[in-house]
């Protein structure tokens, strides 16, 4: 007797500079050479290096849909049968993001989410922090401080001239080495 598939829910998170999309990108690979389907998306905010596909902060990339919402994601699953859909940046998704995740999952796809579980002042990032409550697996990664090169679990803003984050981020909050910094909990300083 054959069973229906079954989706797992997998949460690839930590800090800036960790490898999140670097991670989510080998999966994606595997799942390709596999001849699995799959789908990329990357929140339409992260335009660093084009909205059409997942890139990191090393320079690897991969064809992605952009999305501005989760109603967007669903569109482009439409109820097709996928094996993997691959989600980089879900911190900007919000709650919903939890909801039609677990939907997913349950209809048999295998969701993989990437994205900060951290703001730049130290705060649980929602979604990330219920996805991973709610995961099958949990891969935490960690950055390189800037200060000592001790593992990094935070990362927090630099720039002299950055706005002061409001409670749902924004565009304006993507940014590189130019803006933030990795760093560990010995140099860490929220609101510094």
């Amino acid at each position: 007797m054959r069973s229906e598939p079954q989706g797992r829910l997998q949460v690839i998170c930590g800090p800036m500079f960790a490898g999140k999309s670097e991670e989510l990108q080998r999966r994606v690979r595997r799942a390709h050479i596999a001849g699995r389907s799959v789908e990329v998306v990357n929140h339409a905010w992260d335009s660093r290096h084009g909205t059409i596909e997942v890139s990191s902060h090393a320079g690897l990339s991969i064809p992605a849909h952009p999305a501005s919402d989760v109603g967007s994601i669903l569109q482009l699953v439409n109820g097709r049968p996928l094996d993997l859909l691959a989600i980089d940046e879900a911190q900007f998704f919000g709650s919903d993001l939890i909801f039609a995740v677990d939907d997913l999952v349950r209809a048999g796809t295998t969701v993989v989410v990437a994205g900060l579980c951290v703001t730049f002042d130290g705060r649980p990032f929602e979604p990330l922090a219920s996805l991973m409550a709610l995961a099958e697996d949990v891969t935490k990664l960690t950055a390189v401080c800037a200060v000592c090169g001790l593992d990094a679990a935070f990362h927090q803003r630099i720039s002299p001239d950055a706005v002061t984050e409001a409670t749902i981020p924004g565009p304006e909050h993507v940014g590189g080495l130019e803006t933030y910094q990795a760093r560990c909990r010995r140099h860490f300083a929220p609101g510094a």
